[in-house]
């Protein structure tokens, strides 16, 4: 896990259209590695969730060239064990991903982490809803080593 450079951090909530009041003060921004690097940015207010847009090209281009081949992951947190999560994935061919296995793994490493969860612990996130794809992903977050993710999903055609 590593932070997220200032001006980066800026021009990312630029490109989703959200100011820095919009995060959760209690959840810091941070890049979490899970087979791919997540920007991991946790809102404070569903309504703004739910609302927020992207410009897939713009964020595209940041992700290349920052060199992240995951998703970045906006989430709500329920509580402590439980999120909605919107994964953009604008390198592919869609825009949001409905279920992305390498981003809850890397929740669940970031939660582990900061101390927002005492391992073992499960945390749910409920993904996909937002481009018609309901997902529920769990990730088994032991004391130490990996993050076992599992689910369900709705195939894409």
């Amino acid at each position: 896990m590593a932070p997220l450079d200032a001006a980066v951090l800026e021009y990312l909530l630029g490109l989703l259209g959200l100011a820095p009041f919009d995060l959760d003060e209690r959840y810091p921004v941070r890049l979490s590695y899970a087979g791919n690097w997540h920007p991991i940015l946790v809102l404070r207010d569903r309504t703004v969730f739910d609302a927020f847009r992207f410009d897939p090209v713009a964020l595209r281009a940041l992700m290349d060239a920052k060199g992240w081949k995951g998703t970045v992951s906006v989430l709500f947190a329920v509580s402590a064990h439980e999120y909605e999560a919107r994964n953009l994935f604008p390198v592919g061919a869609i825009t949001e991903d409905p279920a992305t296995g390498s981003a809850a793994a890397s929740l669940g490493g970031y939660v582990r982490a900061l101390g927002v969860v005492d391992a073992p612990a499960r945390v749910i996130v409920h993904q996909g809803r937002h481009v018609g794809r309901p997902s529920l992903l769990t990730g088994d977050i032991p004391e130490a080593g990996g993050i076992v993710v599992s689910g369900t999903a709705v195939p894409i055609a």
